[in-house]
């Protein structure tokens, strides 16, 4: 048998190896469809009149879905919806582009029935984690 070297201080080098291989790998069983559909980061922000950020989306678009990764409001502006036009936002845009659906993941401590009375459904749950904390997995088909 080969020996093996584990390197854990991989460079941005090795990973985008890594991807482009797995990307490869994966275009064999993908339909031209979304082989075509664009990789494509997003952000959106709402700023106050002096032009501060309070809140934000970003994400990103593959496989005609937007995987939201973080959706923040400052914490003295909660309960104005502002959260929800934010949401609404990244669902048009995302439909702009050709996405089907929405996913995005929460913990109990952060936004699971904020997600909810969006129409977004839970699709997975792990328990403890974080330790005392449920992680959520939320989708919503647009």
């Amino acid at each position: 048998m080969t020996k093996l070297y584990f390197h854990t201080n991989s460079s941005q080098e090795d990973a985008s190896y890594i991807r482009q291989r797995l990307s490869e790998y994966n275009m064999q069983y993908l339909s031209d469809r979304e082989i075509a559909f664009n990789n494509e980061d997003i952000s959106i922000t709402v700023k106050d009149e002096e032009g501060n950020i309070i809140g934000g989306i970003t994400g990103n678009t593959k496989l005609h879905c937007l995987f939201i990764q973080f959706l923040w409001v400052d914490e003295r502006l909660r309960g104005q919806a502002i959260g929800a036009k934010l949401l609404k936002k990244a669902e048009e845009v995302a439909s702009e582009k050709g996405c089907k659906m929405v996913r995005v993941d929460t913990f109990s401590f952060q936004a699971p029935e904020f997600y909810k009375k969006q129409g977004y459904e839970v699709y997975g749950t792990v328990e403890d984690f974080p330790e005392g904390y449920t992680h959520y997995l939320f989708l919503k088909r647009i």
